[in-house]
């Protein structure tokens, strides 16, 4: 890749990031952090972002997120070093964060995980644009996700569910029929992206006493608006985690989310993980309720090309 020298002082502003566009045109998805290109302004962003969570968090989140903010010590006033990041992370539980340039293949994404890699967008939403952005930035991987990565029980559970990609590829491995591959892996598909949205994204969790609903799904913990009406809200509907439910419920991405599950702790989030992959094996999510967000066909390709390499 070309010399980060050619980008000084153009920043690295989500969807405004030359570096960026240049990685992806080279067809780089894993990247370096050029911390060099940070402006001023994303500093700033990076800063205003952090500020204004801190009495929601407080208020609304998981202790274990908590715990995990202290873990990281991070800056308040930069944007993070992944390299800094990784060093207090690593130790806990293994995991480190990713730099890519984007998107990142559904198979890939998975496989990352269960290496206890974390795929990291480095890119940081506009200043003029806080509360909503359509894809993720490095507020919402590094601020929203990486602090519950430094909890030994919920880096567990991300590790057997990033497992559950290579399972999938495995059990299609042996079918003849490309189309009926494809159709299987993308109901198994919509079973696990359901799974990851309701729990690893938007889910909540009882505290100690069990009177009190917290946050941990990082789209809550990074949305200043969102995990106030998640927890507040009466218009939200809020129940106890029921496996059948969120593999066969749609979702969408640009409001506020209506319904969220509820669960009492990570090793029953564990558990749950445990029940996907034994009903994957018997077949139970072949055939899930279909809906808008189906694979793309960069998902399926690589589910497929992972299906086609030796065991």
């Amino acid at each position: 890749m070309a010399t980060t020298a050619l980008y000084a002082g153009m920043g690295l502003t989500t969807t405004k990031a030359p570096y960026i566009e240049q990685a992806v045109s080279n067809g780089e998805m894993y990247i370096e952090q050029p911390y060099e290109l940070y402006s001023a302004d994303n500093h700033a962003t990076w800063q205003r972002l952090y500020a204004r969570m801190q009495e929601n968090w407080g208020r609304y989140a998981n202790q274990r997120f908590l715990d995990g903010l202290e873990t990281l010590c991070f800056e308040p006033t930069h944007v993070p070093r992944l390299e800094d990041v990784n060093r207090f992370m690593a130790p806990r539980t293994g995991f480190r964060a990713k730099a890519v340039s984007g998107f990142v293949p559904a198979f890939d994404f998975f496989d990352c995980l269960s290496r206890r890699e974390f795929p990291t967008t480095i890119t940081i939403r506009d200043g003029q644009s806080l509360d909503y952005l359509p894809e993720p930035d490095i507020f919402h991987d590094i601020a929203g996700h990486v602090p519950m990565h430094t909890d030994p029980a919920f880096a567990e559970t991300l590790v057997r569910f990033g497992a559950c990609a290579h399972l999938a590829a495995d059990m299609v491995r042996d079918m003849s029929d490309r189309e009926e591959r494809r159709r299987r892996l993308s109901s198994i598909q919509n079973a696990l992206q359901r799974f990851f949205w309701f729990t690893v994204e938007f889910g909540l969790m009882r505290d100690a006493s069990g009177q009190r609903v917290t946050v941990y799904g990082s789209g809550l913990l990074s949305s200043f608006g969102e995990i106030v009406h998640s927890v507040e809200s009466p218009t939200v509907q809020r129940y106890p985690l029921q496996l059948e439910w969120v593999i066969n419920q749609h979702f969408e991405i640009d409001h506020y989310q209506p319904l969220l599950f509820i669960v009492d702790s990570f090793d029953q989030l564990y558990e749950q993980v445990a029940t996907l992959e034994s009903w994957m094996k018997a077949g139970k999510l072949d055939h899930v309720t279909p809906g808008w967000r189906d694979m793309s066909q960069a998902d399926v390709e690589s589910f497929l090309e992972a299906s086609l390499r030796p065991r």
